[in-house]
């Protein structure tokens, strides 16, 4: 081999001296990433649609709607606007022609007139959004996925209404929409579905009206972000550099740092380059455009095939063998014990009393009057679905019939909800007044044999 064919070529140093640059920040800052996830990502892995494909498949499906996307981009403008003139036309729909096509409990005087739009959304994305991991690897990317799910990163922070995070990162616990801004102000394997979820279609920030109200409410949001931001490697993936999202948060930055215009050392932007070549050596930095006309300077990633990137942040092993579902348990009960678990009592002991309970953490336990924390990490662990994972496995693709299935049950069995307290089929995690329903395979099978009417043995803890 001549000296010449071995020489690496100029993408492969690019490639080198980025991944060296990934490495150190990450050591530098001895912690796991944040990632920030938009809607590329998703169609990059199932060909979710963009914003127009998305306005278009709208329009084909409501009759009401009788003009091509292009008219109403012509009148409207923006994308968010169109939004909202849609979902007059999806109202005028669901209560005439449309209405075999929305739940029967949708027609009621306290719905919101958006939400017929929203819950078309939801199941557009829901009937395209594969539920299984291996599934994604149709796309051609397995590897690239894999080495993704390697990271294990802090937390995931996303704009995307779709359930693809959920089951690439399955022990990331999702905090959707308003959750957040009730939310401890530090948390771990967690993804913050910031625009809302197909899981509830209430939660969507879809039209104009959702985007202006999520403006005014998002400052416990902005702060909870600068904190991961100082404190974290942080990496934009599946988003464009112009992406309003990009534009609101980096301001949100840049209202932070002490040097304006200042390179941020530690976050980056991956953006994919279809030209990529091996003469290829992109810029190393990106300059983007917040508001009032100020600028903000980023690290850039440019690259076709993006798991040598999630390779290069997934290289620190300090916590790559760490269970993220274990962590959030331990930080959820924490801080549920620091806020109201601990007994409002004066607790007397001695020496010799002390002394014994610390040799038995059961016994160190009880002294104050609360259960071991293993208790709620295995919880965890057997608790493995959401209300609308429970949903999908009785047959329908929303977690309304998990519900419905609960209250048939403590009908029939005249005892209180197993939903309403800690038990062999739900659990509940708090964190202060966000709560998050998680259940059991034996809850699976158990609602099963209600929905179906057969005979069935509700288990006491």
């Amino acid at each position: 081999m001549s000296e010449e064919a071995a020489k690496p070529s100029r993408y492969d140093r690019y490639v080198d001296e980025i991944s060296e640059d990934i490495a150190e920040t990450v050591q530098e800052f001895g912690c796991q990433p944040i990632l920030f996830v938009g809607s590329g990502l998703s169609r990059r892995y199932f060909g979710a649609p963009s914003w127009d494909e998305l306005l278009a498949r709208l329009a084909h499906d409501c009759s009401k709607i009788t003009k091509n996307v292009a008219f109403y981009k012509q009148s409207f403008g923006q994308s968010p606007v169109i939004g909202e003139e849609f979902a007059k036309f999806f109202q005028d729909w669901a209560w005439e022609d449309g209405k075999p096509s929305f739940p029967d409990d949708m027609f009621e005087a306290g719905i919101d007139a958006q939400a017929y739009i929203k819950f078309w959304i939801c199941k557009v994305l829901q009937e395209m959004t594969p539920a299984e991991l291996e599934k994604f690897y149709a796309s051609g990317h397995e590897e690239e996925i894999n080495s993704l799910r390697q990271i294990k990163p802090h937390a995931i922070i996303t704009t995307n209404y779709d359930q693809m995070l959920e089951v690439v990162f399955p022990d990331h616990q999702p905090i959707i929409g308003q959750q957040i801004l009730k939310g401890a102000s530090v948390t771990v394997g967690e993804i913050f579905k910031v625009h809302g979820c197909v899981s509830d279609y209430n939660s969507l920030v879809f039209t104009q009206t959702d985007y202006d109200n999520f403006s005014k409410k998002k400052k416990f949001l902005s702060a909870k972000l600068l904190t991961f931001f100082s404190e974290h490697p942080l990496i934009f993936l599946g988003y464009s550099a112009s992406d309003p999202n990009i534009k609101a948060i980096l301001s949100d930055i840049d209202e932070a740092l002490p040097e304006k215009g200042g390179l941020i050392p530690n976050v980056y932007i991956l953006e994919w380059n279809s030209a990529i070549s091996p003469d290829s050596n992109p810029a190393r930095e990106k300059v983007l455009p917040t508001d009032e006309d100020r600028t903000i300077r980023v690290k850039l990633i440019e690259a076709q095939d993006f798991k040598w990137v999630f390779d290069a942040f997934a290289a620190n092993p300090a916590l790559n063998h760490v269970n993220p579902r274990v962590l959030r348990a331990l930080v959820a009960r924490s801080y549920d014990l620091v806020r109201h678990d601990i007994p409002k009592m004066k607790v007397e002991a001695d020496f010799k009393m002390l002394t014994e309970a610390v040799d038995s953490s059961n016994s160190f336990a009880k002294l104050f009057g609360i259960a071991n924390i293993s208790k709620y990490t295995a919880a965890s662990a057997t608790h493995p679905f959401s209300a609308t994972q429970v949903g999908v496995k009785l047959g329908s693709k929303t977690w309304h019939i998990t519900n419905q299935m609960i209250d048939r049950l403590q009908w029939i069995t005249k005892k209180k909800s197993i939903r309403s307290y800690d038990n062999r089929y739900h659990i509940c995690d708090k964190l202060n007044t966000s709560e998050n329903h998680r259940y059991s395979q034996e809850a699976v099978d158990l609602l099963l044999r209600v929905r179906d009417g057969q005979d069935f043995a509700l288990k006491e803890d």
